[in-house]
């Protein structure tokens, strides 16, 4: 993609993340995947937040949360391998993972609350980095004025903020127009807020005329349809 513009709206990349684009030139130069995402403090942009949900569908099913840590980790990494990014992650797709077993919402945010909790206290987590993420995990970030939520390219305001969006709407367009009207970010907060949100309210709240204005919409189904088959081959060989 970062290369050819291949999956872009309409075959031109216009804009990129500084970490996403200098892993995705490792990987062109043949680098391994577990070697190719940025580590330091300053790479903890939202880029692998932002794509990380289709993991939730592969990994409902692992009761084991280490091993389930260990394969976001893995996905992360291959743009964004700092800690911070990669838990950030983790948070997510434990609480999709909720939604999908059709818990509410605050069943859905108190078990990751408390999964997330778990972890930190059997990997034995830096303390310092999981303290910035007390809003989630230790407050409930639903509560908080609007006037404090961020919602620029740092992962963890991204994390907050669609997790505020979502908490604090009644409806798929509701939440995906809170992240949005937040500014900054907003394409990113927007599809991050948008993949919870659509889990939860189901395809069928999303309004038809956005479906329908979408560029690539045919492409975008394909890839669905594929996405699914690939789950239910993995269901099958399961069981």
């Amino acid at each position: 993609m970062g290369k050819y513009g291949h999956w872009t709206a309409h075959g031109r990349l216009f804009d990129i993340g500084g970490t996403t684009r200098h892993s995705i030139a490792r990987l062109i130069k043949g680098e391994n995947v577990k070697f190719s995402g940025n580590i330091f403090e300053e790479d903890n942009g939202n880029g692998s937040l932002m794509r990380t949900l289709p993991l939730a569908f592969y990994l409902k099913d692992e009761e084991n949360i280490e091993k389930l840590y260990q394969k976001v980790k893995e996905v992360s990494s291959i743009t964004h391998g700092h800690f911070r990014s990669v838990f950030a992650c983790f948070v997510y797709v434990i609480f999709a993972i909720e939604l999908i077993k059709g818990k509410s919402k605050a069943e859905a945010y108190h078990h990751t609350q408390k999964t997330a909790l778990e972890l930190k206290e059997i990997q034995g987590f830096n303390p310092k980095e999981i303290q910035l993420f007390d809003r989630i995990l230790k407050d409930d970030i639903s509560k908080f004025p609007e006037d404090s939520i961020s919602s620029g390219g740092y992962v963890v305001h991204s994390l907050e903020a669609s997790l505020w969006c979502f908490l604090n709407s009644e409806n798929y367009s509701e939440a995906v127009l809170k992240a949005v009207n937040l500014g900054e970010d907003t394409d990113t907060t927007g599809a991050i807020t948008g993949g919870i949100a659509g889990i939860y309210y189901g395809f069928e709240n999303i309004p038809k005329d956005w479906v329908d204005m979408l560029a690539r919409k045919k492409d975008i189904e394909k890839l669905c349809e594929k996405l699914e088959e690939k789950l239910n081959n993995s269901n099958e060989r399961k069981t």
